[in-house]
């Protein structure tokens, strides 16, 4: 009867043994498929982007206000009187003069040597140094004095002009301007004969246009394109 019982508990554990090696086998085997949700996906690839890109617009610029009255002649005061001397009345007519084509009233000094004696009857030549607003040129003065008449005349190839009367000689020429910038200081002495004054002008359309801007002696400007 022991021996039985002995028999039957080896077996039992035989049993047992491959049972749970057949379990083992099974767990270390299985071809079940993996699910879905732990599938690595492929990586996906786009190609070049066909939106299209955008291009700057030109802006518009606004116009500058036109003139509506002729540029301002300038007020000079020191007049002297009528039967002042030959000299001090050549001297400011040749300081107005100069104002008046410069655009601005200003300081001027006239300074001619010998011209205190023009008046003594004769022809006179004389060499003389106009200095207005701080900026000098040289002209040369003729007189014919008789005894109780007197003509003159004052010549030179340079004349002085202020920047405001350039920019409003070129506003009045250029239509549809934005804005004008001339290559000069407030005040200058350029030559009556050449191209004057270099002046560029940025229309409304935002088109950049070089101009020319010559002063005559008599302070009338011309503005022709460069």
């Amino acid at each position: 009867m022991k021996l039985l019982r002995g028999d039957r508990l080896r077996f039992g554990l035989a049993v047992f043994g491959l049972s749970a090696l057949a379990v083992f086998v099974l767990a270390g085997c299985s071809d079940t498929a993996p699910e879905s949700g732990n599938s690595p996906s492929a990586p996906s690839s786009s190609g070049p982007s066909s939106a299209p890109i955008p291009t700057a617009s030109t802006p518009t610029l606004k116009p500058l206000p036109k003139p509506t009255k002729p540029f301002p002649t300038p007020a000079v005061t020191g007049a002297p009187e009528s039967d002042a001397p030959l000299a001090d009345r050549i001297r400011f007519a040749i300081a107005k003069q100069t104002q008046v084509t410069a655009g601005k009233a200003a300081r001027t000094t006239v300074n001619c040597p010998g011209i205190d004696t023009a008046d003594k009857p004769g022809d006179h030549t004389l060499k003389c140094t106009v200095t207005y607003a701080g900026q000098p040129f040289t002209g040369t003065l003729t007189v014919n004095a008789q005894p109780y008449t007197a003509t003159y005349k004052f010549t030179s190839e340079n004349v002085a002009v202020v920047k405001e009367k350039v920019v409003d000689a070129v506003l009045r020429a250029v239509p549809d301007a934005a804005t004008i910038t001339c290559t000069m200081q407030p005040v200058a002495v350029v030559p009556s004969t050449g191209d004057g004054i270099r002046c560029d002008v940025t229309t409304t359309a935002n088109a950049v246009t070089p101009y020319n801007a010559r002063i005559s002696g008599d302070g009338k400007i011309l503005v022709a394109k460069a």
